[in-house]
C-alpha cells in the first residue's frame, strides 16, 4: 500500500457559539436506511429511540428540535441486488425507500427530514466536503487490497475473518461478525489518512466522556484506538462502481458509500451554506454494528473537513428471535408492519422501548409481546382508568375534590396531623409519583428509556394498589364523611394518571393522548414545563379540580389475545 505523505493535524476548537447553540438547538438522527430491503424490526427500533428522544425534548420545550431519517442508495450491495432483481438501481431504490418512508410515517415517527442519498441537495453536499478533504490535504491516491465484505461495504483486517463455506459449500473466507462472505480486492483508488487522527480522535473522546453513550461503546472505541489506524480507502473504481456520486475531477472514480452516507447528516442541515446553524448540536442513534463508521470514521472525516464531531453518538444493540440472530437464511425476519397490525402501533412500540436495552442484544417472541403489553398497559394503566372514572363511582363524571383533612400534610417529623385516613403507603405514593419525572427525566438524558418506563410501571402498581387498598367502591355517597374521603381517592388516582400519561407521551402518543383526553387535560396543560402533581396536597389551587371529564371511548387498551399468536410476524426474504 502507498503510504501518505507526512503531514501534521490540528483540530479546529469548537467555537463558543456552537456551543451555546446546542442548548436552543439539537438534530437527533436516525441512521440512514439502506435501501437493499424491507425494514425489520431493528430499522424501527432505532428510529423509535430517536422519536422518543425527539418528542421528549419537545415535551420538555427545550429549543428548536429536528428529527431526521432516511435511505442511504448507493454502494456495490444495491448496484447488485438490483442487478439481481432485473430492475435499474434508481427503480429499486425509489421502491425501497419509499417502503421505509410509509413504515416509520405507520409507527409514528416525527421525522422533521427525510434525506435520500439519491438527492440532488445531498449530492451537492457530498461533491463539497470531499474538496475540502482534498483542500485540507488529507487524501491521496494509493493502491489498496485487502479483503472487502460487500453486504457491509468495507474491507476487513485478517483479524476480522474467518474460514467458511459459501452457498454452494466451496471454502472461503467469512467476516467474523457477521459471517458474509469476503472477497479478496486490489484497487488503485483515494485513501484518506485516518492515521493522522488517532490522537485528536483520543483527546476528543477523553474530553468528552460522555460523547458516545452508553459507557460500554465510549470504552470500546478508545480500544479501538490504541490499535493501528490504517489509512480508509474512500473511492471505488467507477468501472467496477458507476452507482453512486463520482469523485469531483475523477470520472474514473466514486465517492465510497459510508463516505457518502454520513453527510447526510450534514445535508438535512443545508450543508454547505447553512449547517452552521445547527451543526455540532446532533445526537446520532445507531446500531452497534455500524458503531466504528460512526465513532472513529466520521468524527476523524468531520475534522479533516474543519468540522467538530457531533455531541453524542447513542449506540443501540441488536434484536435476536428466540435467541437467534435475525437472518434472511433463516427466514426469523421481523416485519414491522405486520407487528403493528397485530399488536397495535402503541402495543408495539411500547414493547421495544421498554424492553430494549442499548447495551445488550434482546430477544423477540410474540408470547413476550402480549404479556408486557396486556399486563402493563391493558390491565395495570388502562384498568386503573376504567375504575377511577366509571359512573358507577364518579357518577356526575367530574375530577373530584380533594380534601386535606382527609389526607394530610406530612409535618416536618414526618409525621401527618391527626384526623387522616391515610397510612404510611399512601405518603410513599405521593413521594413516589412526586418524584417520577426527575426519575424520567435523568432515564431519557442517559439514553435508558426502558429505565423510564420501569419508573413509570412501577408507580402505576403503587397507584393500583392504592386504590384497591381503600376499596372506594365500598364507600358510600349518602355519607357525606365518606363521600369526602371517596372523593380524595379518586383525586389522587387521577392525579398520578395525569402524569403517567404526561409522560408517556413520547413511547404511546395514541394511547397517552385518549388517557389524557379522558381526563379532560387540555392540549396546552400536557407539556413537562410547570408540570405539577397534587397540588391541593400542598394547599395549593388544582386547575383540575371541579372539571368535566372528557368523555368515555371505552377501554383506554383493548388486551391482546393469545389467539392472535398464529399470525405471526416474520417473513421469508
Amino acid at each position: 500500500m502507498v503510504r501518505p505523505p507526512c503531514c501534521r493535524f490540528l483540530p479546529p476548537r469548537r467555537a463558543a457559539s456552537a456551543a451555546a447553540g446546542a442548548a436552543r438547538r439539537l438534530l437527533l438522527s436516525t441512521p440512514i436506511f439502506y435501501a437493499n430491503g424491507p425494514p425489520h424490526i431493528g430499522h424501527l427500533y432505532s428510529a423509535l429511540l430517536a422519536d422518543a428522544l425527539h418528542r421528549y425534548r419537545g415535551l420538555r420545550g427545550a429549543g428548536s428540535g429536528r428529527l431526521s431519517t432516511g435511505t442511504d442508495e448507493h454502494g456495490l450491495k444495491i448496484q447488485q441486488a438490483a442487478a439481481a432483481a432485473g430492475t435499474p438501481p434508481s427503480e429499486l431504490c425509489e421502491r425501497i425507500s419509499g417502503l421505509f418512508r410509509h413504515a416509520l410515517t405507520q409507527a409514528a415517527v416525527s421525522f422533521t427530514d427525510f434525506i435520500r442519498t439519491s438527492e440532488p441537495r445531498h449530492q451537492r453536499a457530498v461533491q463539497h466536503f470531499w474538496g475540502r478533504l482534498r483542500d485540507g490535504g488529507t487524501l491521496y491516491r494509493g493502491s489498496y487490497e485487502g479483503w472487502y465484505c460487500t453486504p457491509e461495504e468495507c474491507f476487513l483486517s485478517e483479524s476480522q475473518i474467518a474460514d467458511g463455506r459459501d452457498a454452494q459449500g466451496r471454502p472461503c473466507k467469512v467476516s467474523l461478525e457477521s459471517g458474509h462472505q469476503v472477497h479478496w480486492t486490489r484497487e488503485d483508488n483515494y485513501m484518506f489518512k485516518l492515521s493522522t487522527f488517532r490522537e485528536p480522535l483520543r483527546r476528543w473522546l477523553q474530553d468528552n466522556p460522555e460523547a458516545i453513550c452508553p459507557q460500554p461503546f465510549h470504552q470500546r472505541v478508545l480500544h479501538w484506538l490504541e490499535e493501528e489506524l490504517p489509512d480508509l480507502s474512500v473511492s471505488r473504481e467507477r468501472s467496477r462502481l458507476p452507482w453512486g456520486i463520482p469523485v469531483p475531477g475523477d470520472s474514473t472514480q466514486t465517492i465510497y458509500v459510508w463516505v457518502d452516507a454520513l453527510v447526510n447528516y450534514l445535508s438535512v442541515l443545508g450543508y454547505p451554506e447553512m449547517h452552521g446553524e445547527w451543526w455540532p448540536a446532533a445526537h446520532h442513534v445507531v446500531g452497534k454494528d455500524i458503531l466504528k463508521f460512526h465513532a472513529v470514521y466520521w468524527p476523524a472525516l468531520l475534522l479533516a473537513a474543519g468540522l467538530p464531531p457531533p455531541e453524542k453518538i447513542l449506540v443501540h444493540s441488536h434484536w435476536t428471535v428466540h435467541g437467534q440472530k435475525m437472518s434472511k437464511s433463516l427466514g426469523n425476519v421481523v416485519d414491522p408492519m405486520a407487528c403493528i397490525q397485530q399488536f397495535t402501533l402503541d402495543g408495539f412500540r411500547y414493547f421495544l422501548l421498554r424492553q430494549g436495552v442499548p447495551e445488550r442484544d434482546c430477544d423477540y417472541y410474540e408470547e413476550k409481546v402480549v404479556k408486557v403489553v396486556n399486563s402493563e398497559l391493558a390491565d395495570a394503566l388502562g384498568g386503573l382508568l376504567n375504575r377511577s372514572t366509571a359512573l358507577s363511582i364518579n357518577p356526575t363524571s367530574t375530577y373530584p375534590c380533594f380534601s386535606e383533612s382527609c389526607f394530610p400534610k406530612l409535618l416536618g417529623d414526618g409525621v401527618p396531623r391527626a384526623g387522616g385516613r391515610v397510612s404510611a403507603e399512601d405518603y410513599k405514593l405521593v413521594a413516589s409519583v412526586a418524584s417520577l419525572p426527575l426519575q424520567v427525566a435523568t432515564a431519557f438524558e442517559a439514553f435508558q428509556i426502558y429505565k423510564a418506563l420501569e419508573c413509570i410501571t412501577l408507580c402505576v402498581r403503587q397507584t393500583n394498589g392504592f386504590f384497591q387498598r381503600h376499596q372506594p367502591w365500598k364507600l358510600s355517597r349518602d355519607n357525606p364523611t365518606e363521600q369526602l374521603w371517596l372523593d380524595t381517592i379518586l383525586h389522587v388516582t387521577l392525579e398520578c394518571l395525569r402524569v403517567f400519561g404526561t409522560l408517556l407521551q413520547p413511547v404511546v402518543p395514541h394511547t397517552a393522548d385518549r388517557l389524557l383526553s379522558r381526563l379532560a387535560v387540555e392540549p396546552e396543560e400536557r407539556t413537562l414545563v410547570g408540570l405539577t402533581f397534587l397540588p391541593r396536597y400542598h394547599g395549593q389551587r388544582c386547575p383540575f379540580e371541579g372539571r368535566l371529564l372528557g368523555p368515555s371511548t371505552g377501554l383506554l387498551f383493548q388486551r391482546l389475545e393469545k389467539s392472535l399468536r398464529h399470525q405471526t410476524g416474520t417473513r421469508k426474504l
